[in-house]
C-alpha cells in the first residue's frame, strides 16, 4: 500500500489501560505487559523454520499470536489442534486470525451469500478448535459502488452472527486505502463503521495505515466508541523509530477504543526481521506509556 505524505502529524490513538491484554517483559527490568505478535512480522522466517519461529516468539516475550496462515483447515500446515500447541508450548496462547473469502460479482448484484457463508462455516469450525477469540478479515478492496460496499457490510454481519454462535468474534482490519470515497460520496470507513452491527462487527484498527490515510486514530476512537477491540501497533519500520505515530496518546486512550487486546505488526525492516521485531517488543516494554497491567 502506498503511503500517503501527511501535511499534519495528528497526536494519534489510544490504547487503555483497561485492555485485557498486556507481555512478559524481555528487556531487562521491564514489567509484566501482555503483548501479541502478528506472525506475518516473521512471514520469511515462518516458511523456513516453523517451530523455530513460534519458539523465537515466545522467548522473546510474546504472550499471544495472531495467525495469518489459515489454508484448507489447517494453519501453517499444522492442524488447528497441533497449532494450539505448538503456540502453547511456546509459552503463548492463540489469539486472533486474518483470513478473508471475498464475494463473487454475483453474490454482489444477488445479495445471497449463502455459498460464501458455506465457507466460513469450515472456516469458524478450524478456528475455534484453535482456540481463537477473534476473527479478522484483513484486506478489502476500494468498492467501486456502494451497491458493492453495502453488500459487504451486510456480509460480514452474517459472519459476525456465526463467530458469535461459536463463541468468536468477527472484525475488519484497515489499510490507508479505506479512507478513499466511494462514489466521491462516502469514505469507505467511515461507511463500513456506520453499516456494520456493533454487537457482530469490531475494526481492527491499524494505527500507522490510519496516519498514512491522513487522519487520527484517536479522533476515530472518540467518534466511534468501543468499535476497536484489537490494535495492531505498527510504524514505518520498527515501532517508535520514525516519529510519525503518537503511541503515548494511543495507549492513553484504549479505554475509550474498547480495546481489548494490542497486536504488534512489523511489515518493513531496517535489521534482520527477527531483530526489527524484537526491538519493536522492547519499545512497548519500556515504554512508560504501555499499562503493567490491563486488568
Amino acid at each position: 500500500m502506498k503511503s500517503i505524505k501527511l501535511l499534519t502529524v495528528f497526536a494519534l490513538t489510544a490504547l487503555c489501560a483497561t485492555s485485557s491484554f498486556c507481555a512478559d517483559g524481555a528487556s531487562k527490568g521491564a514489567q509484566k505487559k501482555e503483548i501479541a505478535l502478528q506472525l506475518y512480522s516473521l512471514r520469511d522466517d515462518i516458511k523456513k523454520d516453523y517451530a523455530g519461529t513460534i519458539e523465537k516468539a515466545g522467548k522473546m516475550g510474546f504472550t499471544a499470536v495472531e495467525a495469518a496462515g489459515y489454508n484448507n483447515g489447517k494453519f501453517y500446515g499444522r492442524t488447528p489442534a497441533e497449532f494450539k500447541a505448538d503456540v502453547e508450548a511456546a509459552g503463548m496462547k492463540v489469539l486472533s486470525s486474518h483470513v478473508a473469502h471475498a464475494l463473487s460479482d454475483k453474490e454482489i448484484e444477488s445479495g445471497d451469500f449463502s455459498e460464501a457463508l458455506k465457507w466460513w462455516d469450515t472456516c469458524l469450525k478450524a478456528h475455534k478448535e484453535a482456540g481463537m477469540e477473534y476473527v479478522v478479515v484483513p484486506w478489502q478492496r476500494v468498492s467501486p459502488t456502494l451497491k458493492e460496499l453495502d453488500a459487504y457490510c451486510k456480509y460480514y454481519n452474517e459472519i459476525g452472527k456465526k463467530c458469535a454462535e461459536l463463541g468468536m468474534k468477527f472484525g475488519y482490519h484497515n489499510h490507508a486505502h479505506e479512507f478513499k470515497k466511494v462514489e466521491d460520496k462516502t469514505v469507505m470507513y467511515d461507511y463500513m463503521l456506520k453499516h456494520t452491527d456493533p454487537k457482530y462487527v469490531f475494526f481492527q484498527m491499524d494505527v500507522y495505515w490510519v496516519v498514512m490515510g491522513g487522519h487520527s486514530p484517536v479522533e476515530y476512537f472518540k467518534q466511534n466508541p468501543n468499535r476497536f477491540k484489537l490494535l495492531h501497533i505498527k510504524d514505518l519500520a520498527e515501532l517508535g523509530q520514525s516519529g510519525m505515530v503518537g503511541f503515548d496518546a494511543i495507549f492513553n486512550n484504549m479505554k475509550t477504543a474498547g480495546t481489548e487486546n494490542v497486536i504488534v505488526e512489523v511489515e518493513r525492516y531496517n535489521y534482520a526481521p527477527e531483530k526489527s521485531v524484537e526491538l519493536s517488543l522492547k519499545y512497548l516494554l519500556d515504554s512508560p506509556f504501555v499499562p503493567a497491567s490491563c486488568k
